[in-house]
């Protein structure tokens, strides 16, 4: 049975690497055959035991693959037509979520019941902004969980920025269930208000989220003002988007940001204490003469409180997918407790698996999955028979110092035995997480989270005291995680390995964490060598790389030459708390092992090219910066307080890194005396050449800068690769530039949709008609060249398709 739920879980992952889904009928056709051989399997018992685990292992790998697909084919049925993006419907549904409000307004998800166009899928994401594309401001319902509302909308499919080791948003969508994403419209029409229908439509679902919004506003408002009032709703109902990206970059660095939820941790937590409780209780017949344990075994009662008490929490928590992981898990174990099947806890853990998967075959995806049954299975291995060896070592009574020295052990297990998943899926590790874990888990665990679930439900003046105690003891360990993740050794970063790196390490942390008298068990630590030893990957010297990232209306590339790294813009700013390099370029750096750039240019100081560059500096360790930015831009003031080098673009500037050259053609030194010249129109344009090829970077110029260019430059401004100015504009690329450099590969960095209109329809077909191949950030993702001999292009979305990617 393990062999077969394994290669289930191996199969489940092989249909999240397709391209395209297969045909439905024949899907369930396959998976009908499949079924009708595993149970004939069952009749091969007395053939060989490898032939029996083959044949297992194969079957269920092929039930995996055709599950999947089923659910996936269920999944992606309910689309927005194509015909209706971008065009205004009216919705009538309810509010199905608990909405997050920030600055400019409101975002949840709205169950639809009825609409004007019949392809509107039954669950959408919605924004309701405050101020609506420079148009007087507009005012945001003040929507609830429950409401029922009608909406005037307008929507479009799935779709996030596609880039190499980035988060995939649009399988997030997908697992989650949503099909259509938009926006209200500001009051459209007078025959079409927004407005609320009704109060509240009862119904499960509803009831959940009206409950977690009460719960919230109770703690906000108990804890009004407070610091970490958001990581006290985040214990409570599971809502993290309270917490400032500050704290998480803390919590992170310190390896705890697996407490700052309702995570399986805790989940468990609460269940265990539930289960005591009631098993202690029911073996006392609740201090009555009823003999309750001669009805039923405490044992029994014990589980399903804990279930129970798990399922109330997960519902809590909004019913997040990590949150029905750990469900189910318990669940597994309790029936298989009171089916009197506890005779392996690997085939339970199996059981847990495979019951995950039948519910969420995209879980293989993130990472809380591989860690959460990795940290399991590693525990697993490193104490099975070897715990009650631990306990007796010193007499038959476990003390609490045995208690202590298990949990110390546990811990060890846990750190070392995840060091090569870890940095395989984050490419870092954090060498303070052991002591910061000592110190927060049964801080977070036993204290702050069940005073934050008492306290929240308590009347109040009780309630206040509680939540007081809850945040103080979180802001006391806030202060001293800051301190840890402060240190420059609290992170060890590494590009993310390759298999044959991480299988290796994986075997040396077996051999490392393997039973007593073991040989030369500390030689498993070697093992490790590959994966932390490893330096990103370079061009060879006179060699060039560029990654054009797909930050969506804005520009961001990373230039690389043998020994050296150079950021040209850095995205733009998405909201107060979320920009390009937060959300693209830092996790892109951390998953290459890179934690240093050269030099950064920002070109101008447009929100779309200078968007990321406050949390850049802040995350990344940069040389010089160049820019064409004001004296009193906060870039600079951030730059001056760094007390590092920054200077200002301009023509003539030139420097050679491993054999490439780099050369600053725009904007000329006397442009900054003229107040009256735009932003655009100073854009820092350098062109880069390796070899016999180069790529020109221009920025936001216009057609007067590019006639200039022409003019000063000529037969220099020659390129290969031409990173289409001002994203496509109506204003810019114009023909006699475009022959003056007469690229063969254009690229567009350019948002989906974007309001804008970028790359206007006219530009982009001036390009096709002179021949020049065209690449849009938009529709194929990241773009990344490679020069050498020649110019190899490569496109995110064409190197890496996926089903849900299908448009």
């Amino acid at each position: 049975m393990r062999l077969c739920i394994l290669g289930f879980v191996a199969g489940t992952c092989l249909l999240q690497t397709q391209a395209q889904l297969p045909e439905m009928p024949g899907t369930w056709l396959v998976l009908l055959v499949l079924v009708l051989a595993l149970a004939a399997a069952g009749l091969l018992r007395r053939y060989h035991p490898v032939l029996q685990g083959a044949i297992a292992a194969m079957l269920g790998a092929g039930l995996g693959f055709c599950w999947a697909a089923c659910l996936a084919q269920a999944a992606m049925a309910p689309q927005l037509a194509l015909a209706d993006e971008g065009r205004d419907i009216v919705v009538t549904g309810t509010i199905a979520s608990l909405p997050y409000r920030f600055e400019q307004g409101v975002r949840f998800n709205f169950a639809v019941e009825h609409s004007s166009s019949a392809s509107v899928p039954p669950l959408v994401a919605l924004s309701w902004y405050s101020g609506f594309r420079g148009e007087a401001s507009a005012v945001v319902g003040d929507v609830q969980p429950g409401e029922r509302w009608r909406l005037t909308v307008r929507l479009q499919r799935p779709h996030g920025n596609a880039n190499p080791m980035g988060f995939d948003y649009e399988v997030w969508l997908l697992e989650q269930g949503v099909r259509a994403t938009g926006y209200v419209r500001p009051e459209p029409r007078a025959d079409t208000p927004n407005r609320r229908l009704d109060a509240f439509v009862p119904g499960f679902s509803n009831t959940v989220e009206a409950a977690r919004a009460w719960l919230r506003a109770r703690i906000l408002r108990s804890l009004a003002g407070r610091e970490y009032a958001g990581v006290i709703v985040a214990l409570v109902v599971g809502d993290q988007r309270a917490i400032d990206q500050s704290d998480w970059q803390v919590f992170n660095r310190t390896g705890v940001s697996h407490l700052i939820s309702i995570s399986g941790l805790h989940i468990t937590m609460i269940a265990g204490l539930f289960a005591l409780a009631a098993g202690a209780l029911w073996r006392r017949s609740f201090f009555t003469q009823w003999q309750l344990p001669l009805l039923l075994p405490a044992q029994k009662v014990a589980a399903l409180a804990g279930v129970a008490a798990a399922l109330l929490y997960v519902l809590l928590a909004g019913f997040g997918v990590p949150a029905q992981r750990t469900l189910y898990m318990l669940c597994v174990v309790a029936l298989a407790l009171w089916l009197g099947r506890l005779a392996s806890v690997t085939h339970v853990l199996c059981l847990a698996l495979l019951t995950v998967l039948l519910f969420d075959p995209w879980a293989v995806l993130w990472p809380g999955f591989w860690l959460s049954f990795g940290a399991v299975a590693t525990i697993l291995y490193a104490t099975v028979g070897r715990v009650s060896a631990m306990l007796q070592a010193g007499g038959a009574r476990a003390s609490l110092m045995h208690q202590l020295a298990l949990g110390a052990h546990t811990q060890y297990v846990v750190t070392v035995g995840l060091v090569p998943l870890t940095v395989l899926l984050f490419s870092q590790v954090s060498l303070v997480s052991p002591v910061a874990n000592a110190l927060a888990i049964p801080l977070i665990s036993l204290l702050v989270t069940p005073m934050a679930l008492v306290g929240s439900l308590l009347p109040a003046p009780l309630s206040d005291g509680l939540l007081w105690a809850a945040h103080a003891l979180v802001a006391m360990l806030a202060q001293v995680l800051e301190w840890f993740g402060a240190r420059r050794f609290a992170v060890w970063s590494a590009p993310a390995p390759p298999w044959w790196s991480f299988c290796w390490a994986a075997f040396g942390t077996l051999w490392l964490l393997a039973p007593r008298g073991w040989p030369q068990r500390w030689a498993g630590m070697l093992g490790w060598l590959p994966l932390l030893a490893a330096l990103p990957a370079s061009p060879a010297p006179g060699r060039l790389w560029v990654t054009a990232f797909d930050v969506g209306q804005g520009m961001a590339l990373l230039v690389e030459t043998h020994r050296h790294r150079l950021l040209y813009d850095t995205g733009p700013a998405y909201s107060p708390d979320s920009d390009g390099a937060s959300r693209v370029i830092v996790p892109y750096l951390r998953a290459r092992g890179i934690d240093r750039l050269d030099g950064v240019i920002i070109s101008h100081s447009d929100t779309d090219h200078v968007g990321g560059a406050l949390s850049l500096l802040e995350q990344v360790e940069v040389g010089w910066l160049a820019s064409s930015l004001p004296s009193g831009h906060p870039v600079l003031a951030l730059r001056r307080s760094q007390g590092r080098v920054h200077w200002r673009c301009s023509a003539g500037q030139r420097w050679n890194w491993d054999g490439v050259q780099f050369e600053m053609l725009h904007p000329q030194a006397d442009s900054y005396d003229n107040l009256h010249v735009k932003p655009n129109a100073r854009s820092c344009t350098v062109k880069i050449t390796s070899g016999r090829h180069a790529i020109l970077l221009a920025g936001d110029i216009e057609a007067q800068q590019e006639a200039q260019l022409v003019v000063q430059h000529g037969a220099n401004l020659k390129a290969d690769v031409l990173l289409a100015p001002h994203h496509g504009s109506g204003t810019s690329s114009t023909q006699g530039f475009l022959k003056a450099v007469e690229p063969s590969v254009a690229i567009f960095q350019v948002g989906h949709r974007n309001r804008y209109r970028h790359p206007k329809a006219e530009v982009f077909e001036r390009y096709g008609q002179m021949g020049i191949q065209r690449m849009r950030t938009d529709t194929e993702g990241a773009v990344t060249l490679a020069f050498g001999e020649t110019v190899q292009i490569q496109a995110y979305r064409q190197s890496r398709p996926r089903y849900w990617h299908e448009r």
